[in-house]
């Protein structure tokens, strides 16, 4: 009874935005989202003022929603959308869904469609009120990669999986500074202050680390440690970090995000590509959310040749290993370079490297890297704070500084012009 009138409420809802969208273009204006929400639910009320669908205030506000989810809002996700506790979801077909929560705890849930095409056309609903252009998802474009209104990620696949399924990663765009990330324990107050002397002394951050770790999170704030007056381009797949979401704070700012192909099989915009137009954008500095190909040497290129204080995020399980890895996507790029050379590179153009873990449910930055030279198949690093373990007290395992690994003189004369400082002495 209930999802029969909740399908007519739906039909009634959606004429009514449809002819309020008609009269404002007549009338020479554009409807907001406070507009249409308004539309739609003095819709809704003139619906159940009607004696034929009258039902009981509690029914009334609980069909309303549900009504509003699918003409307004993403469907049946919208209900695991608005759980602040949520931070992933992983549906596929008509099966259970799993849902993560911020303490790590994994959850079934109830199925969200009926059937494999439900799910694939909610993914294609979707798709087309994507404010950043529609997505296409079909069997030429088995993938799908989009932000939701909210600003969370959806990932989709279908035809080259058993069943179509997709995966949604909700961020925390409340965690933007650097002193909540050191509230919830993602660091020390020492981590923080160097991190953020880091950025001010514009040295090259890449934050490396697993699925979900955080690194994301980290990049965001560390952004926003970026004095205002500087011009910002970030490149990404799908947006992400959110940076207009921060206008006071950056100002001056352009996010670009790669684009498919379209059905001739033409105009697909890649991530090399766009770090290329980033760098004929007048740029302070460019982000890259997240480096995994090709782009790679561009990026290292920009950052090698002056534009200084430029960041990344980089799939690593150690900030040694970032190097490694970080060479095999230069050569991703077809340069012909040898590895010494690519290393030559990638030292002079990384500074930090910063990598972020889950511990115990917990994310927490567990080292932080000196970037100090090259020396033929290897790029010579110290490694500046590491996670303490063996030395730690019972239940203390923080991130601090390790003195026997002492930063270079070069680099502790930077950061201490922009107030932090610690002794070089070995101990």
């Amino acid at each position: 009874m209930s999802d029969g009138l909740t399908s007519i409420l739906v039909e009634v809802l959606t004429g009514a935005l449809i002819d309020a969208r008609h009269n404002a273009r007549l009338a020479g204006r554009s409807l907001g989202l406070v507009d249409e929400d308004r539309v739609v639910r003095d819709a809704a009320r003139m619906f159940f003022d009607d004696p034929k669908y009258a039902a009981d205030t509690a029914l009334e506000l609980d069909l309303t929603k549900r009504a509003i989810d699918v003409v307004l809002g993403c469907g049946p996700l919208q209900v695991l959308l608005d759980d602040p506790d949520i931070t992933d979801i992983h549906a596929r077909g008509s099966r259970p869904v799993w849902v993560k929560h911020r303490d790590g705890r994994r959850e079934q849930r109830a199925p969200l469609v009926d059937s494999d095409e439900e799910l694939i056309e909610l993914v294609r609903t979707l798709a087309t009120r994507s404010r950043h252009g529609e997505r296409r998802f079909d069997a030429s474009s088995a993938e799908c990669n989009l932000c939701l209104p909210d600003g969370s990620r959806l990932f989709a696949v279908m035809d080259v999986s058993v069943e179509p399924s997709l995966v949604v990663r909700k961020h925390q765009f409340q965690l933007a500074t650097v002193e909540q990330l050191v509230s919830g324990g993602l660091m020390s107050m020492d981590v923080a202050r160097f991190l953020r002397a880091a950025v001010l002394a514009r040295r090259n951050i890449v934050v490396v680390g697993g699925t979900g770790s955080g690194k994301t999170t980290l990049l965001r704030a560390l952004i926003n440690e970026i004095p205002k007056h500087e011009r910002i381009i970030t490149i990404e797949d799908a947006y992400e970090l959110g940076i207009d979401r921060f206008v006071d704070l950056h100002p001056d700012q352009e996010a670009l995000q790669t684009r498919g192909a379209n059905v001739e099989g033409r105009g697909a915009i890649d991530l090399a590509s766009l770090t290329r137009m980033a760098l004929r954008m007048d740029p302070d500095r460019v982000i890259v959310g997240e480096v995994r190909g090709a782009e790679a040497f561009p990026m290292v290129l920009a950052m090698s040749q002056g534009n200084n204080g430029s960041m990344c995020t980089l799939h690593a399980d150690s900030t040694r290993s970032a190097f490694s890895k970080l060479a095999a996507y230069v050569s991703m790029a077809d340069t012909g370079l040898p590895i010494d050379i690519v290393n030559v590179l990638i030292a002079n153009a990384v500074h930090v490297v910063v990598h972020v873990e889950i511990c115990d449910g917990v994310r927490r930055v567990s080292s932080v890297r000196e970037v100090v030279d090259a020396d033929g198949p290897r790029v010579v690093s110290n490694e500046l704070f590491a996670r303490v373990e063996e030395t730690a007290l019972e239940g203390d395992d923080r991130t601090e500084a390790r003195a026997q690994f002492p930063m270079t003189t070069q680099l502790a004369h930077m950061l201490a012009r922009h107030g932090y400082e610690r002794a070089l002495v070995w101990s």
